[in-house]
């Protein structure tokens, strides 16, 4: 069974949809710059920084981290590691 991982929210960070916008506007968003910069810096790996934005179930948006992180494959990971050098 998968673990769930609690939500983190991106702080500094609003989405919107104007429904006077036209279609090929799909999201508005807003920064508040000092506490998008603090979040990035802390959530930042390699150089980057995921997150999705949603839609809750009252019909508003968010944007939370994307905490995804693909499993390694440990069989191709020990054969690479048995000394030998192609």
């Amino acid at each position: 069974m998968t673990e769930q991982k609690e939500k983190v929210f991106a702080d500094g960070l609003i989405s919107k949809r104007k429904e006077t916008a036209p279609d090929f506007v799909v999201v508005n968003q807003s920064y508040k710059v000092e506490d998008f910069v603090k979040f990035l810096n802390a959530n930042a790996k390699n150089g980057w920084v995921n997150t999705q934005t949603k839609i809750a179930k009252s019909g508003k948006m968010y944007t939370e981290l994307d905490t995804f992180e693909p499993k390694t494959n440990t069989t191709t990971q020990q054969n690479n590691n048995d000394g030998l050098a192609f």
